[in-house]
C-alpha cells in the first residue's frame, strides 16, 4: 500500500516492507525513475534478513509532488535549476522525520547513490551506513558513453505503449550485457510506472539538479559512516570511473564491481549485493576505527 507522508514543503509517496523493529533502511531510485523500479522480491529479501525496508518516489516522480510550475530547465552549463540534490536530499531526510527514523542505513542507485552522498554529506547523522550504487561524485566523473547518452535522451513518448517500447529499447542499451535481459518485468515496470505519473518535464528537472549540484569529492572525504560502493564494469550510463572515485573520497569504503554488469541490478547477483548491504552495516565508522 502506498502512503503519504509530508517532508520538506511538498509529499513524499512511499510503502515499506518487514517490520518496523527491523534495522531501518531508506532505499533511493534514480533518475526519471519510481519506487515501482526496486523490484518487491529485492525489498522483501533485504526485508528477510531482518530489515525496515521503505522505497519512495523522488520528487517530479510518481505520486510524489510534481513541480510543474518550475516548467522545463534548460541543460546547458551554468543554466539554473528548480532545485539540486541537497534538495532532495532534505526530502529524503523530511521523510525519515515523517517515519519516525532518528536515523537509518542508506542504499541509492544512480541518480539515487547521488542523493545518498549528499543526504550523508549533509545529514551525517542521519545515515548509518551508506551504500552507493552505478552512482558517481560528480557529474563529470564516469560521463555516459555516446550510445548511452542516446538512450538517455529518447524523446518523450506519445502513450503507453511506446512508453513501454523505449524503456525496453533504453534498458537493452544502458542493462547489464552479461546477464539476461527479463524483458517481461522491464515491460510491466515500464507500464506501472507509466500508469502511475508519465511526466517527462518532471525528469528534466531532476537531471537540471544533477549537473547543477557540481561535485561531492571533498564532502565525501569528511564522511565517517561505514561506506559500500558498487559498480558494474560494463556501465555505459555511469562508467566504472564513477564507483571508483566515489570509493576514493570516501574514508574507508569498500569497492565491489562486478564483471557483465551494467546499469542495472542483475538478479544473480542480488545475493551478493545484500550480504555486502548488510557486512557494511556491521563495521565501524572510519572515526571509530581510526
Amino acid at each position: 500500500m502506498t502512503l503519504m507522508a509530508k517532508s520538506n514543503g511538498i509529499e513524499i509517496a512511499y510503502d515499506s516492507f518487514g517490520a518496523p523493529g527491523d534495522r531501518p533502511l531508506l532505499l533511493i531510485m534514480g533518475l526519471g525513475s519510481q519506487l515501482v523500479h526496486w523490484d518487491e522480491e529485492f525489498c522483501e529479501l533485504l526485508a528477510a534478513r531482518g530489515h525496515h525496508v521503505v522505497r519512495y518516489d523522488n520528487r517530479d516522480v510518481g505520486l510524489s509532488t510534481h513541480l510543474t510550475e518550475a516548467g522545463v530547465p534548460e541543460l546547458v552549463p551554468g543554466a539554473a535549476a528548480p532545485y539540486l540534490l541537497s534538495d532532495m536530499a532534505d526530502d529524503a531526510a523530511g521523510l525519515m522525520d515523517a517515519l519516525g527514523w532518528p536515523a537509518a542505513h542508506v542504499l541509492g542507485v544512480s541518480m539515487g547513490g547521488m542523493i545518498a552522498q549528499a543526504l550523508a554529506i549533509g545529514h551525517p547523522d542521519r545515515v548509518l551506513s551508506l551504500t552507493s550504487i552505478m552512482s558517481t561524485p560528480g557529474p563529470d566523473v564516469g560521463p555516459p558513453t555516446p550510445e548511452a547518452m542516446a538512450a538517455l535522451f529518447s524523446p518523450p513518448a506519445p502513450d503507453r505503449q511506446t512508453a513501454v517500447e523505449r524503456a525496453l529499447e533504453v534498458w537493452a542499451v544502458i542493462g547489464s550485457p552479461g546477464y539476461e535481459m527479463d524483458r517481461e518485468r522491464i515491460a510491466k515496470v515500464a507500464g506501472l510506472a507509466y500508469d502511475r505519473a508519465y511526466d517527462p518535464a518532471g525528469t528534466t528537472r531532476q537531471l537540471a539538479a544533477i549537473l547543477a549540484s557540481g561535485d561531492r569529492t571533498e564532502g565525501l572525504g569528511g564522511l565517517t559512516m561505514p561506506a559500500l560502493v558498487i559498480h558494474g564494469e560494463a556501465d555505459p550510463l555511469v562508467q566504472i570511473a564513477g564507483g571508483r572515485a566515489t570509493a576514493a573520497a570516501i574514508p574507508g569504503a569498500t569497492l565491489l564491481t562486478y564483471p557483465g554488469m551494467g546499469h542495472d541490478l542483475p538478479r544473480p547477483l542480488w545475493e551478493e549485493i545484500m550480504d555486502a548491504v548488510t557486512a557494511v552495516q556491521g563495521r565501524p565508522s572510519a572515526a571509530a576505527a581510526g
